[in-house]
């Protein structure tokens, strides 16, 4: 079996604010009007250090009334490296993840968490880990991306976005190794935090290339008449280091 391993770095890129052949810019979406919705605190505070990437902002602020996507995130960036599992082989990225919230509501994950994903931006996957002070979701999820096209499947519905949460499996600033296996060969996708597979999803069809992505995010519905609910005064802070991908080939 052939075996690739890739680092990805290059944090520099964020403060730097270079563009054109960065590793890392801002995470985006663009709007119906043409204009860019862009995951990112103004406030916020980014130390690079030792090779480990610390995103700290509180308050949230950034909101969106109608899109709950638009919503949810608030500060992101994302690879500019596509990475993609062999046909006939299997892509892991791994990496080190430590989550501190700041003022979010007990024992809800939701109110604020640290993020990280592979988005196959062209079918509208998400597959991505949410970890808070003392909790952690595993997720899986079909959505409605700009421009994406999402996958045709045999049952079940077109869009939707699969949660498994654990508790007390984690602490405020406490680092874990995580990673997410796409194996093509197999159709299967599984999610492993300290070497455990805490989830695993089969028949998952073709997916890749991925776009890595990495932030701070909320996880609360729009209202009806009322819009964005997600900002009370919370915060988090999020640090990511050891950021690798292996491609595995027959």
């Amino acid at each position: 079996m052939g075996r690739e391993e890739i680092e990805l770095g290059g944090f520099g890129d964020i403060v730097s604010g270079r563009v054109e052949g960065a590793s890392w810019v801002p995470g985006s979406f663009p709007m119906p009007d043409g204009s860019a919705w862009v995951y990112q605190e103004p406030e916020a505070v980014v130390v690079i250090q030792n090779g480990e990437l610390i995103v700290n902002a509180a308050p949230f602020t950034r909101g969106h009334d109608q899109v709950q996507f638009f919503d949810n995130a608030k500060h992101m960036y994302w690879s500019t490296q596509p990475l993609a599992p062999p046909a006939r082989g299997a892509l892991t990225v791994a990496w080190e993840q430590a989550a501190t919230i700041h003022g979010g509501r007990p024992g809800d994950l939701y109110d604020a968490f640290v993020s990280f994903h592979l988005l196959d931006l062209a079918r509208g996957v998400a597959l991505n880990f949410f970890v808070g002070n003392d909790a952690l979701a595993t997720v899986h999820a079909h959505l409605p991306f700009p421009g994406a096209t999402a996958p045709e499947r045999a049952a079940g519905p077109k869009y939707f976005c699969w949660f498994d949460e654990r508790r007390d499996c984690t602490a405020a600033g406490e680092w874990h190794t995580y990673e997410i296996r796409v194996d093509a060969a197999a159709g299967t996708v599984t999610w492993t935090m300290d070497g455990e597979a805490l989830k695993h999803a089969e028949q998952t069809g073709p997916l890749g290339p991925f776009t890595l992505a990495m932030g701070l995010m909320t996880e609360k519905d729009i209202v009806p008449g009322k819009g964005s609910v997600s900002c009370h005064g919370q915060g988090a802070q999020g640090r990511w280091r050891n950021i690798r991908a292996t491609l595995e080939t027959p």
